[in-house]
């Protein structure tokens, strides 16, 4: 068991609908296609022992110890500030973040059924992928290994695919490799190598195979490259605003999602489900009524929506918030308890690392009704992990 103190929720049925690992950093070299492997992702170590990523055979411009060493920073605050036992990717990891015994026991003595799991490298390199088919290779890679750690969990652990929209018809072929393979879903970032707009009919292809499938495709974010970070600032100012910029990563998945309305995706897919993944949820309400308030309007009338964007959402979409969100239990009764889930971030180090007893707080604020729902039943379902 772990050393550290583990709360346990008081309430039956809870599912984490987005923790993270900190994957191996070996797996690329374990899991890649041979001929990818002499670019394979590794971590490295400079002449004066400082780390870096290296990706597609050259070193990162950011990924470097500093933001490798704080990935599993959870739990960190202006009155507890980290304490590193030394630097270096891993080398901190909390009790469950790298093991996948470790985490089954984890979320075990937490009182979870379930957690779905995100990747923490995988998160960071697509930033500066040049090639759409190595991208491509390094998510086959993952998908392979997120499988095998979560294998032996008896259903606690539930994999989700990375996929890249660099190269869509690749992605579709992938997402459809890796469901067979035992993932339950995919995901993809907030931005595209391509800078095509997320529902962009280009990207049709991967939206018909999780309709096919019936699998939800994830909105998550991701590091951010410059050139997709907000042009109102020049980055020389925006560089070292680290709060400004986490802060603000939440617009690009809303830019994704948007998206989805002013191309019709799901008029033209149907049943396809879309997860929007840590952007929080107290803004959806409001985006909601704004879309359908221009919906209604002579600009609205530029795009063949059938329907309000809000009967889409309420159809087609769901969102997780995170559990110390004040205006969630608001969200839920406005737009439907169906549409919500809650998720930890664990063991990343922007999110509350007492995520059960806000979980448990957030629970009580919760009408009877909704509670089991938001709780776990919603991700379970929409998942196709329920009993």
């Amino acid at each position: 068991m772990p050393h550290e103190q583990i709360r346990k929720i008081k309430l039956p049925g809870a599912v984490d609908a987005d923790g993270h690992i900190l994957e191996d950093a070996g797996l690329w070299e374990r899991y890649l296609e041979e001929k990818y492997k002499p670019r394979a992702l590794r971590i490295k170590k400079g002449s004066g022992g400082d780390q870096y990523l290296e990706i597609e055979g050259k070193p990162s411009k950011f990924i470097h110890t500093g933001m490798l060493t704080s990935l599993a920073g959870m739990g960190a605050s202006r009155e507890v500030p980290l304490r590193y036992r030394e630097p270096g990717y891993g080398s901190n990891a909390p009790f469950g973040a790298m093991d996948p015994k470790e985490r089954v026991e984890r979320i075990t003595a937490e009182g979870l059924e379930a957690a779905f799991l995100y990747p923490t490298l995988s998160l960071l390199y697509e930033v500066e992928c040049a090639e759409a088919e190595m991208v491509q290779a390094y998510t086959r890679a993952y998908n392979r290994y997120i499988v095998d750690f979560c294998s032996d969990s008896g259903g606690k652990l539930i994999p989700i695919a990375h996929l890249s929209l660099g190269d869509p018809e690749a992605a579709a072929r992938e997402l459809e490799r890796a469901v067979k393979a035992g993932c339950k879903g995919g995901w993809v970032c907030q931005f595209t190598m391509t800078r095509k707009p997320h529902a962009h009919p280009d990207h049709d292809v991967l939206f018909a195979k999780a309709q096919e499938l019936d699998v939800p495709l994830g909105l998550h974010p991701s590091l951010e490259p410059v050139w997709a970070m907000s042009g109102r600032y020049d980055w020389k100012y925006q560089r070292e605003m680290y709060f400004f910029n986490n802060i603000t990563a939440a617009d690009a998945v809303r830019h994704a999602f948007t998206s989805f309305f002013q191309f019709r995706t799901f008029d033209k897919f149907p049943r396809l489900k879309l997860v929007i993944l840590e952007a929080g949820a107290g803004w959806i309400s409001y985006w909601l009524d704004r879309m359908d308030a221009v919906y209604g309007t002579a600009l609205g009338m530029t795009i063949q929506l059938k329907e309000k964007p809000s009967f889409y959402f309420r159809r087609n979409c769901w969102i997780s918030g995170d559990p110390d969100e004040r205006s969630l239990p608001a969200m839920v009764e406005l737009c439907g308890a169906d549409r919500f889930f809650w998720a930890s971030d664990f063991p990343h180090p922007d999110h509350v690392g007492n995520y059960i007893e806000q979980v448990e707080e957030l629970a009580a604020k919760l009408p009877a009704a909704a509670r089991a729902k938001v709780l776990g039943e919603n991700v379970m379902k929409v998942y196709g992990c329920a009993s």
